[in-house]
């Protein structure tokens, strides 16, 4: 709890101290009188004064102040600082002054970035651990076990890298360099292309079927089969065959192709248990002994096959619950074309939106196959820190490995120079930059819910779990929040920065200031503003 509290107010302190710096630093240097310089609000804890201006640190860390000379309307200044009072100075000046605590707020993450990116950082590699059987790399030739060197000749050494480099790459063949066996060898992808929708925006993006975990072998098994028959269950995951342990498919791959005759298979599967209303699992070891099927290799050799296209779970009240999908259904046909993939499926549905498709599936209980037209509706979720995120959903969900069962990924460490981590920091803030201003717009415009404003209390817990993460999640913490406050106070509304750089900016043009009467008003009307928002950001804090 102290150590919470503690870098809470180190997130806020330092964000508050650059952005009063800025105005501070800029003020000095117009020749106008800074009579205080305040972190916190409210009662001194401590301060001293230093040539003409007074530093202290105040009780409430939630924000601080420059205090100059003249900077209210009606303030009288003594004779000898009438040249050097607030609004007594020219409008570029004052214009200067006030852009210049946001524009620190702004610059600020780029030095913030600069020291996270710098030096050597362990990141996942492009050695490719699973390849999707109904993509396109599967389809090119792509193999568990190839490292990816380039993407169209553009080098990339990070499994983020690599899904950067398919940004506006998609339905065409795209040259692919992938190093197997020690030989570098050139194959041609051409990836589908998938459109992935936030709140903010809008990214279409070549999707190749690849990723760089290890996929444990889970099986689907169809009703009636010899998998079924002799006690394999869906998404039962091997562990052992004939004693020899089974980490990933391709492992029981390359056993099964050793063996003939009698298997003695040993599976982990969740066996379903009840606390009070609600149904839970408990993972549970079960042998079981069957002939090895001929003809075939991996999962046809136990007569099952891939748990890919196998339903896992179905939200309720969702599309697909109401048309009768449940959970170890396998899914068979999109539109009328064969389904073999998850993803497939995902990227169909992302271009799809609303729009109604055709979708067979084969029931887990009788076999038999069912055909529906159905179409995606809008499903809201709630996250662990109590934000609600709304999209269109089908409301099925695959298979997939809980972080217990995850199988470690290949891992590589990345060196950035000093030339290059600058470089790396100039372009993401922009980026982050203008996320933010999208994100404004679309809470102006209704696009995005008011429900994602945070205020103190969201503040403190996301301090609270990035500090869990590591050192650089806290970083970017405060590089979102500094970008987050510069964007904010640039805004025209009356109290904050922007509206007094719109006055300078206004005298200047108009050569005479804004009427004193207007001016209170103005900052009476922002006043109102920024409590309904404030408000509305405490309602938030308080509802999660």
């Amino acid at each position: 709890m102290f150590q919470d509290t503690a870098l809470f107010i180190l997130l806020l302190g330092v964000l508050v101290t650059v952005h009063e710096l800025g105005h501070f630093l800029v003020a000095k240097a117009c020749g106008v009188k800074v009579i205080r310089f305040s972190i916190g609000f409210g009662p001194k804890l401590f301060a001293f004064t230093k040539g003409e201006t007074e530093y202290q640190v105040a009780l409430l860390p939630l924000g601080g102040y420059v205090k100059m000379a003249g900077d209210a309307p009606h303030e009288e200044l003594a004779p000898e600082d009438a040249d050097r009072g607030f609004l007594n100075a020219a409008p570029w000046k004052r214009a200067l002054i006030v852009v210049a605590g946001p524009v620190f707020n702004l610059v600020f993450p780029i030095l913030i970035y600069f020291f996270v990116f710098v030096g050597a950082h362990e990141a996942t590699s492009t050695r490719v651990g699973f390849v999707d059987p109904a993509m396109p790399a599967a389809v090119a030739g792509i193999r568990p076990g190839d490292r990816i060197t380039s993407v169209e000749g553009e080098p990339v050494r990070t499994f983020e890298d690599l899904r950067e480099a398919f940004v506006g790459r998609f339905d065409r063949p795209v040259p692919v360099t992938i190093e197997r066996d020690g030989q570098s060898t050139t194959l041609n992808v051409t990836p589908r292309k998938i459109v992935e929708s936030s709140a903010v925006d809008s990214v279409e993006r070549g999707q190749i079927g690849i990723q760089p975990i290890r996929k444990p072998a889970v099986l689907g098994v169809p009703a009636g089969s010899v998998a079924a028959q002799a006690g394999f269950k869906s998404f039962d995951r091997v562990l052992s065959v004939n004693g020899v342990n089974i980490p990933d498919e391709a492992a029981l791959h390359e056993q099964l192709a050793k063996l003939q005759g009698p298997l003695e298979v040993t599976v982990q599967r969740s066996q379903p248990v009840e606390v009070g209303a609600t149904t839970g699992g408990v993972p549970t070891l079960a042998t079981v002994k069957l002939e090895r099927q001929p003809g075939g290799d991996g999962f046809s050799a136990l007569g099952a096959e891939p748990s890919d296209m196998y339903v896992s779970s179905v939200f309720p009240g969702s599309v697909a619950q109401k048309a009768g999908l449940r959970a170890g259904d396998r899914l068979v046909s999109f539109n009328g074309e064969p389904l073999r993939s998850f993803n497939v499926l995902a990227g169909e549905l992302s271009t799809l939106k609303d729009k109604p498709f055709t979708l067979s599936w084969r029931s887990s209980t009788d076999g038999q196959e069912h055909t529906q037209q159905l179409a995606q509706t809008m499903r809201t979720s709630t996250d662990e820190m109590g934000q609600e995120t709304s999209r269109l959903e089908l409301g099925v969900r695959p298979w997939l490995p809980s972080s217990a069962e995850l199988l470690p990924v290949d891992t590589v460490v990345v060196t950035l120079g000093v030339g290059e981590a600058l470089r790396e920091a100039v372009v993401v803030v922009p980026k982050i930059v203008g996320q933010m201003v999208k994100v404004i717009g679309g809470l102006v415009s209704g696009q995005v819910s008011t429900k994602t404003l945070g205020g103190p209390v969201m503040m403190y817990q996301l301090a609270s779990k990035s500090a869990e993460q590591g050192w650089d999640s806290f970083l970017h913490l405060m590089a979102i929040i500094s970008i987050n406050l510069g964007v904010m106070n640039l805004l025209p509304i009356p109290i904050l920065d922007g509206f007094h750089l719109l006055s300078a900016f206004w005298e200047a043009i108009r050569r005479r200031p804004i009427p004193v009467r207007v001016r209170e008003m103005a900052n009476v009307v922002g006043l109102i503003l920024l409590v309904a928002l404030m408000g509305m950001a405490f309602f938030n804090d308080i509802t999660r």
